[in-house]
């Protein structure tokens, strides 16, 4: 092996982990931003064409761009849960990049505060997700965002059967 071979892989090697480590960083920044209503870091975690389609009890929903992302933060429906108190959390993504596009899948939940008689928190929703992104000249952003609740439905599960998977 000659010394510009090692060079070079070990470049390679590098540039992985930075990306790994960037796009932990990307979705890691994702539930902060929501549960203080950051409605601008929110939009900025995406691409400017980005999406993100979520379930909703039989059907879903799409969001597309900052606008439907900075709406979302600040509409009623999201500003009564973080008001109450909240926690969007992620678990640590499988993720695979293959040059300048990525795609991270893995878990997440809400937690709730209950108040009243039974104070605490309980787990309102937990969902498989399916991130896709791409290198930009500002970063590594997200392109799509797939949500599926775990309650049962089939997609949810094949979601989860391509983690691991090295194709995209």
């Amino acid at each position: 092996m000659s010394p510009l071979t090692g060079i070079a892989a070990l470049e390679e090697r590098i540039q992985r982990l930075e990306d790994h480590l960037e796009i932990l960083g990307v979705l890691a920044a994702y539930g902060p931003a929501v549960d203080s209503g950051s409605a601008d870091a929110v939009a900025e975690l995406w691409t400017g064409d980005g999406s993100y389609t979520y379930s909703l009890g039989d059907g879903e929903a799409t969001l597309t761009g900052p606008a439907d992302f900075r709406g979302m933060v600040h509409g009623p429906s999201h500003q009564k849960i973080i008001a109450e108190g909240s926690s969007h959390f992620l678990g640590i993504p499988d993720i695979r990049v293959s040059g300048d596009t990525a795609v991270a899948t893995g878990y997440s939940m809400l937690v709730r505060h209950r108040d009243g008689t039974d104070p605490g928190y309980y787990v309102d929703r937990l969902s498989a997700n399916r991130w896709e992104l791409a290198r930009t000249g500002s970063g590594w952003k997200v392109t799509a965002r797939t949500n599926s609740l775990l309650d049962g439905r089939a997609s949810s599960r094949q979601m989860l059967a391509k983690a691991g998977s090295a194709a995209l």
